[in-house]
């Protein structure tokens, strides 16, 4: 069985040494088996595999206890099917909610750069239009900030 160094697993999964070590520390993966003769450690293709998946999940902005849960349910298989399900459908109901914030500020930074157009070329009409848009776009900006 073919086993990779510590460095080759950051550069396949995008994880840097230290949070390799972190997961394996609390358990997010199992033990690291270790080189006899240097006790570096080696990582096989489950182990890479394991840790796509959390580097997916990091990604997305998921915790370290749900990590651990999306991996126990992993474990599980079939069985865990729905809590699996569950644990994913509440993060995408979270991202849509960032999403939508994220809309808003886009919103009002495109009305901003509008307004600062309009002055930087003297238009008194565009800008009067401008600021009209971002005075529509501030009480959903107030919201999103709450």
């Amino acid at each position: 069985m073919s086993t990779m160094t510590m460095q080759e697993a950051s550069r396949r999964t995008g994880l840097s040494g230290p949070t390799l070590r972190y997961y394996e520390e609390v358990g997010l993966i199992g033990s690291i088996a270790r080189d006899d003769s240097s006790g570096h450690r080696r990582y096989t293709e489950h182990d890479v595999d394991d840790l796509q998946a959390l580097a997916c999940l990091r990604a997305m902005g998921v915790g370290i206890e749900d990590m651990r849960t999306y991996q126990s349910n992993r474990a599980r298989g079939a069985v865990a099917a729905t809590e699996q399900r569950d644990l994913l459908l509440r993060h995408a109901v979270r991202i849509e909610a960032e999403m939508e914030t994220l809309k808003v500020h886009l919103e009002y930074l495109r009305a901003k750069a509008s307004l600062w157009d309009a002055r930087a070329i003297g238009d008194a009409d565009d800008e009067m239009r401008a600021n009209s848009r971002v005075q529509q776009v501030l009480p959903k900006l107030a919201a999103s900030l709450r």
